[in-house]
Order: C-alpha cells, then sequence, then structure tokens
C-alpha cells in the first residue's frame, strides 16, 4: 500500500504582522456556505443565508451561524467585524495547522478542535478542523468542508429533543465537541476492526503488502494521537472556564465530556501497543515459516548424507571391493537404501520433528 504524497499546504507569509489573515488548507469546495439556526425553547428556525447577508443576532434565543468553506476570506473578515472577534482568532481560524485548543476572550470563547472520520474502503484517516467561536446568545462554527460535521446535533435541535433548545450557547458548543469527540469513538472501532482483520491476514499469510499495512494503520494512529493529545488539554481547560457566558450546569456536562477524551486517549495508547504487537506477530510468522522451511531442508539433508555415503563408497570402483563382484549387489545397496530413508522417518516421527 503506497502512501498518499500530501500536499504542502500554504503558510503565512514569514514576517507578516500578527493576525494577518490568510487561508493555509486546500480550496475544498467551489463558493462558502453559509447556515443560520435560531432556537428558543418555543421554537427552532433552519436557513441557509447568502454569503454577503449581513449577520442579525436575535434577542432572546440562541443565534448559531455555521460557515462551511474557509478559502473566502473576506467573508471570514466580515464575521470577524460584526462580532468584534480579535484578529488572532481569525488568523486561527484560517490556519488548518492549528492544534486544538481553548481560548477566553473577554467574556466569549474560542475553540478549535479536529473532526475525524476514517474511511473503512482506503484505510485513511481524514482530518478537518473546526473551529467554534461563542459569546452571549450567538455562536459561530468554521467548518473547512460542505458535509455538515453537525447533522445530529441540528437534528436534536430541529426535533427538540433533551435539554439542548432549553440551554444557552455554551450548552450548544459543548453539544457540538460531544458530537466531535462521539466520532473518534467511531473512528476507533473503525481501527479496531483493521486490526482483527490485519491479525487474521498475518496467521494467513505474513507478506510483504501487511507490513505495509501495518505501517500505514501506525501512520494513522500516530495522526489520531496528535489530534486527541492537544484536544485533552483544551477541553480541561473548557471545563474550568469561569466566564460569565458559561452556566454552572454545563460545566458539569463538560467535565464528562472530558472524561470521555480521557478514555480515548486510553484507547489510542491501547492500540498502540496492539499495533506493535501485530507487528511482533508479523515478525514471530516469519521467523516460524523460515524455521519450518530449514527444518524441512535439513530433514532432507540428513536423509541423504548416508545414502550419499554409501554411493560414495561403491562409486569409487577400486578392484579388491567383493561387494562390487556380487551378482545381486545393486539390488541389495538400492534395498538398504531404502531401508534407511525408512527407518530416518520413523525416527524423526518418533522424535516430532516432522
Amino acid at each position: 500500500m503506497k502512501q498518499k504524497k500530501r500536499k504542502k499546504k500554504q503558510l503565512k507569509r514569514p514576517g507578516a504582522a500578527p493576525g494577518t489573515l490568510k487561508y493555509t488548507g486546500e480550496k475544498r469546495m467551489d463558493d462558502s456556505l453559509l447556515f443560520l439556526v435560531q432556537y428558543d425553547p418555543q421554537e427552532c428556525v433552519m436557513r441557509k443565508l447568502e454569503a454577503k447577508e449581513t449577520p442579525v443576532v436575535g434577542v432572546n434565543r440562541v443565534n448559531w451561524y455555521d460557515v462551511r468553506g474557509l478559502h473566502d476570506e473576506a467573508l471570514i473578515e466580515s464575521f470577524g467585524k460584526y462580532f468584534n472577534i480579535h484578529p488572532l482568532v481569525l488568523e486561527d481560524i484560517l490556519n488548518t495547522q492549528q492544534r486544538p485548543k481553548f481560548e477566553e476572550y473577554g467574556d466569549e470563547v474560542f475553540i478549535v478542535v479536529s473532526a475525524l472520520r476514517f474511511n473503512v474502503e482506503q484505510h485513511e484517516l481524514s482530518n478537518e478542523q473546526v473551529a467554534i467561536y461563542f459569546g452571549e446568545n450567538f455562536l459561530l462554527t468554521f467548518q473547512e468542508n460542505e458535509d455538515d460535521t453537525f447533522l445530529a446535533v441540528r437534528e436534536r435541535l430541529e426535533a427538540g429533543r433533551g435539554r439542548i433548545r432549553s440551554r444557552k450557547s455554551d450548552y450548544l458548543a459543548y453539544a457540538l465537541i460531544d458530537n466531535v469527540v462521539d466520532n473518534y469513538f467511531e473512528v476507533l472501532d473503525r481501527i479496531e476492526e483493521r486490526m482483527d482483520e490485519l491479525e487474521v491476514e498475518i496467521n494467513a499469510q505474513p507478506s510483504r503488502e501487511v507490513k505495509e499495512k501495518i505501517h500505514h494503520l501506525k501512520f494513522q494512529m500516530l495522526a489520531l494521537r496528535k489530534s486527541v493529545m492537544p484536544l485533552r488539554e483544551a477541553v480541561g481547560k473548557f471545563s474550568r472556564c469561569e466566564s460569565k457566558v458559561m452556566d454552572e450546569s454545563t460545566g458539569l456536562f463538560v467535565r464528562d465530556l472530558y472524561d470521555h477524551v480521557i478514555r480515548i486517549s486510553d484507547l489510542i495508547e491501547t492500540y498502540r501497543d496492539m499495533l506493535n504487537g501485530l507487528q511482533e506477530l508479523y515478525l514471530a510468522e516469519l521467523s516460524i515459516r523460515m524455521n519450518n522451511v530449514i527444518q524441512v531442508l535439513t530433514i532432507i539433508t540428513t536423509i541423504f548424507v548416508p545414502l550419499t555415503f554409501l554411493a560414495g563408497i561403491y562409486g569409487m570402483n577400486f578392484d579388491n571391493m567383493p561387494e562390487l563382484h556380487w551378482e545381486n549387489g545393486y539390488f541389495y545397496l538400492l534395498g538398504l537404501m531404502v531401508v534407511i530413508f525408512i527407518a530416518s522417518l520413523f525416527y524423526f516421527r518418533r522424535k516430532d520433528w516432522i
């Protein structure tokens, strides 16, 4: 399995001022999409907006603006101006190489997470940066892809299930991150299934291709670990947030989310050990198969050594060799060789060597 060559990402120009808006990722869609969800305990309204439409924050309800496609730097800048977002936050939104993080900016909160998916056909891990910025009565999300990472949350809002419609933007931020973390468990399930498949392949035929598959999966686990370890720190800070936009009851849910992230971290370490075990199993299977080949060759050599010895003696053609003049000497010699061959096989079988 060949590793895909990773494209070089654009970086901010060296020497550029802090807060310079420069999208560092790949353009994944032609036009950015903008969606608005407004809800309160009584109703929930969802609609698609035009990219140039001016944001409006409704009073006494939560306003969730979802931007998909970060290549439109002007659109991101317009949100920054309307919601008075710090330039460093806007820079981090457009920097898709940003590690998961949590920061407080006055009475508003900024969170970056990595949304992960595992392609079961190509056995490839895909990473999408998701940025969340929220304050009193509003929340902004910025996704790289057109696909809706938070579809499950939208369905809960539309159906009015649970407590989400009766809570504020801080609980919505928790629900979105919880949705991302739940996908991590699904990714780990797919990886575990892949490890089971590789174990079967190793036991059946430990080929070079299997070794490359193990190496590829180890690379995917490394990418997963690089996303989860910083997330652990970010969610830990989120659980200790004392901003006035954070309700005390939401903190209980965030602390539970932190426990989930800890569990995922533990599972990643366990799976890394299991992958190392698969690699050791691969080497052990190769060694066993090599030993079996050597054992067979050794047995064949051991059987033919006495036969070669007899053939060598009677192939020297000395005159004073009585057996050369026996009428049935040739058949006696062949019979003796057959007896030695059968006796050797019987002895090896008794010793469990074959």
